[in-house]
Parts: structure tokens; sequence; C-alpha cells
């Protein structure tokens, strides 16, 4: 019996059932704010949204006009969905006439200079977070800032835990027990997430302007010049053409343990990289380019398609909290807006991602090594140019299979986490989930890259019409279904007080903001890796 067989057949005990129904899962989700024409906002974050610093639900990411909604933790799917849509309703309310842009790959372009970068406000936290964002434009160019995408936050609770521990003799500490199994899932994420990027990926064109002034190697969508694609894409947004660089290319992040991947990031973080310090930290008038000139300014700067996650504390760093209190969830980076759904994401979307995580926690999870590092990065980017070829060939250990092989493989174990789910809630939801990406698989349904691409060619579209017909699909939508006065006035209170409390925050600071820095960047000499050299800490083992 393999340890898929085994832990499978114990957690479907009686006992052990209830225990999956504490899984607790949230939604980060980004859209950028456009005009009605489509065209990049160039205002600044609506007031009547609160303080992007310090809203709990309705932030900023990279640019001024790129949103991010935050649900709280639920462990029922639906019950996020809900409180997204509330967020969504209340956002339309606060807007004007601006849509939400329902594409991973953004609107029309002008260049970077028309691409407002977030501001925090002059708090020292504030400041650090713009300046932040001032170095990713530096660096890689503030096109990059447009891309949005679904952050899908996963944790299951505390008797779970206890009682896998106890299936399998496991006598660690239960926070190192579960950073431990984190990290497996992790492994298994990276090894098999090309599967999601087929089934989910939504972004195989791009508007022209994006790709303006860069290499690439897409090509017209028939006659449409202003269109660009490749034929057989999935994700643009997961490739080269999205949140990498050729400078992170040496860098392998170990995940094989707590302390290696602390190492490998904190080397990254504290030691200078030529590039970088080419920019400078400070132009001649002294004002901030960058945080500093290191390969990494912080471990965010990483762009990873999975990240091992720990609630921080206020000028605490990620690694700072994970190097202290271990690994708390998983956020799963990879996922695309869906442009057809009004939320970006669907509940069968969610509870297939469940499935397939509980299956990449409990299947067996070997350390990895450099050489298959090498071969995921190759799967991923097989997958994001050529997912939708069915003679697509993958990496699968020693040997090149074809994908379509490999992932009926899968699929019948993912299956059996989902049949596992739906009997610990007495439900058919993840069942219904996992029939609908088989529809996919076997061609009677269509990918949402797949429903992109037919939409273009059928109704003769571009992508950047087609995309704002779909905004103008939402906006209408959700104009329809404006929140209760008591909904509406518990999302004006949240941002009355999110404006307080980003005065309060400017008005404690009692240190300059060099200071301020030096103390965030000390966490990281901390991890007792200040002298060590990413190119030398990149080994996985």
């Amino acid at each position: 019996m393999s340890q898929l067989d085994a832990q499978l057949a114990a957690l479907a005990a009686p006992a052990a059932q209830p225990t999956l129904r504490g899984i607790l899962r949230g939604i980060e989700k980004e859209s950028l704010r456009v005009c009605p024409e489509g065209r990049l906002s160039r205002g600044d974050h609506p007031s009547g949204l609160g303080s992007a610093l310090t809203h709990p639900h309705i932030t900023t990411d990279y640019s001024e006009a790129l949103l991010e909604f935050i649900t709280e933790p639920a462990t029922r799917i639906g019950d996020v969905l809900a409180q997204l849509d509330d967020i969504h309703r209340y956002t339309y309310s606060q807007l004007g006439d601006e849509l939400l842009w329902p594409g991973s790959m953004p609107c029309v372009l002008a260049g970077d200079d028309s691409i407002p970068v977030a501001r925090y406000g002059s708090s020292n936290s504030g400041t650090m977070k713009t300046v932040y964002r001032l170095g990713l434009g530096h660096r890689y160019g503030r096109a990059m800032q447009t891309i949005a995408g679904v952050h899908y936050n996963f944790s299951l609770p505390d008797d779970f835990w206890r009682e896998l521990a106890r299936i399998e003799g496991n006598t660690q500490s239960l926070q190192d027990f579960k950073t431990d199994k984190y990290f497996a899932l992790i492994r298994n994420f990276r090894r098999y997430f090309w599967l999601l990027i087929r089934l989910f990926g939504a972004a195989p064109a791009v508007c022209r302007s994006f790709v303006r002034g860069r290499a690439h190697s897409l090509e017209p969508f028939g006659r449409d010049e202003n269109t660009l694609h490749a034929p057989y894409a999935t994700s643009l947004r997961m490739g080269d053409l999205g949140y990498q660089s050729d400078a992170q290319n040496s860098l392998i992040v170990c995940y094989n343990n707590l302390d290696n991947y602390l190492k490998t990031l904190c080397g990254a973080i504290t030691q200078p990289h030529p590039d970088y310090q080419a920019i400078g930290v400070t132009d001649a008038e002294g004002h901030y380019r960058q945080l500093n000139t290191s390969l990494l300014q912080i471990e965010n700067e990483f762009y990873s398609t999975i990240r091992p996650k720990r609630t921080t504390a206020s000028g605490e760093t990620a690694l700072q909290a994970l190097r202290l209190r271990g690994v708390e969830y998983v956020e799963v980076r990879c996922v695309d807006l869906n442009p057809f759904e009004p939320l970006g994401v669907s509940s069968d979307q969610l509870h297939y991602l469940d499935a397939f995580l509980l299956f990449c926690l409990l299947q067996d999870s070997p350390e990895a090594t450099d050489a298959e590092y090498t071969h995921l990065l190759e799967n991923q980017k097989r997958v994001v140019y050529r997912g939708l070829d069915p003679e697509l060939t993958l990496h699968n250990g020693q040997e090149d299979v074809r994908a379509a092989d490999w992932a009926a493989q899968l699929q019948v174990q993912i299956k059996r986490c989902a049949e596992l789910l739906d009997s610990a809630w007495g439900i058919d939801d993840y069942r219904r989930a996992f029939a609908a990406q088989e529809d996919k698989l076997a061609g009677r349904a269509a990918t949402p890259a797949e429903a992109v691409l037919q939409s273009l060619k059928e109704n003769q579209q571009t992508y950047y019409a087609h995309t704002l017909e779909m905004a103008n699909r939402h906006r209408e939508y959700f104009a329809g279904r404006g929140l209760d006065a008591g909904r509406q006035e518990h999302f004006c209170e949240l941002a009355r007080q999110s404006h307080q409390r980003q005065t309060a925050v400017e008005q404690a600071d009692e240190v300059s903001f060099a200071d301020y820095l030096e103390a965030y960047y000390r966490q990281y000499r901390r991890c007792g890796c200040e002298q060590t050299d990413p190119a030398a800490a990149t080994s996985a083992q």
C-alpha cells in the first residue's frame, strides 16, 4: 500500500473525517482599474475605498491602479466567494465610471510613465511599500506591475495535523510536523502545478502594447496586428513575459526544509547584485530608487508559484515570522483571472484546488534535487506556451512523457481526494468540480484559455475589445446587485476606520526612514546567512 493509499484510508475513518471540515481558505484577487474606454486609470486610489495601507479587505498591489481584494479565512468555499462578491459590489459603488479589468494581462498601456506606482502615505511602513515598488519598476519595468492574478491561501486545522501525525507515528512537535509537511506539499505542488495551468490558464493572448520594446516569441492573432498570442498558450502571465527576470534565473530556492529555504532567500536579500548596484539606492537628490542593491529587495520579489506563509507582526519580515513560528499556511500564486467569471474565479475551481492541494500533501514527496528544479522550470515554460497542444511532453523523472497521459494518472489520485472531502462534508461539490476538469482534459469543455481564443476568433475581436466587453458585462452584473444599506454602511465604516489608522501610523513614527530600514533588514541578518553568497547557496541539497 502506498503512502497515499494508507493515509486516505485512515482519514476516511469516522473519527478522522471531521478534521477535514476545519480547512481554512482565503482569496487575494487583483484587478486593474481602467477608464470607460479601457485604458489604465491614472487616478488616485479612490478615497471611498479607504486607506490602501490599513484597510483589511481593499488595498493596492504594485500599481496605484491595481486593486487587491482580500477575504477573511473561512471554512466554506461559499462563504469565501460571498465575501469576495460583497467587496466587488462595494468597490463598484465607489468607482464612478471606472471598470475592473477582468483579464490577467493588462489593458492598452502607453509606456512606463503612464503606470502610476502605488502610494501608501508618509509613514515609514507606507514609504517602504512605495519604494519597493519603485525598485521593481527600475529592475523590471512598470508594465509588469499591471499583471493581475488570484492567490489562494490554504491551511489545515491542528486537529487534522494531530490525526495525521498519529497515522504516521510522528513524534515531532506539532509545529515542526506542520512545517515539514507544508514543505512536502510545496515540493509536490511544484512538481504537478503544470496541471493547474493547463486547466485554469486564462491568458493566451495580450495587447501588443504590453510587449512594446521587449523581445518575445508571440505572433499576431490572425489579421489582428494589435493582439499577440501563442497558438497553444495557456497563461502568458506565468511565462517569461510575466514576473520573472534574468537576474533571478541563477537563484535556486530550496524547499526541502525551512532552514535551507530561509538561508537561500536571506542570502539573496543581503548580498549586493551588480545590476542593481548600478541603479543605486538613492538618486543624486537623495530620493529612494529601491530598498537595496541585492538580488531581492524583500522575499516577495522572488516570484514563486506557491509560498510557505506565516502571519507577520507589524514591522516583521515574512522570513522572520517563518523562522520564529514556522509555516501556518500556503499561498498558491499561479491562478489567472478567469475573464468570463465576474469574481475572476469559480466555485468549481476552488473545490478542485482543495482536492489538488490535499493530494500534494498526502502523496509521497521526496526531497528535490537541482536537476529536478531545472526540469520543473522547463515544464512550466512548456505548459505556458504549449499547454493546449495535445502532443505536449513534459519531464517526469528521468524521461519525457505525454502531458495527457501524466494528467490522467494524476487525476486518478486527485479524484480520491475529492471523494474524501465530499464524504467529510456530506456533499458532492468536489466530485462535480473534478468532473468539470475531466471534461476539459477530454475535450468536452473548453479551458479558459481555449474559450478566450475561440471568442476572439468567432467575434473577430482584439484581446483589448474582448476583455473590455467582459469588463462592461461584469460592471452591469454588480451594478444590478447593490449591497443592502447595512452592508454598504459596514464597508463605509471600514473605509473611515482605515483612514484613521493610517493617520495614527504616520503620527506614531519616531525614527527616520533610514533607521526604520536598518532595523527591518537586521531581521534578515538574524537568519545567520548574511555572509552567504546566493550563488553558493542555491544547491537543493
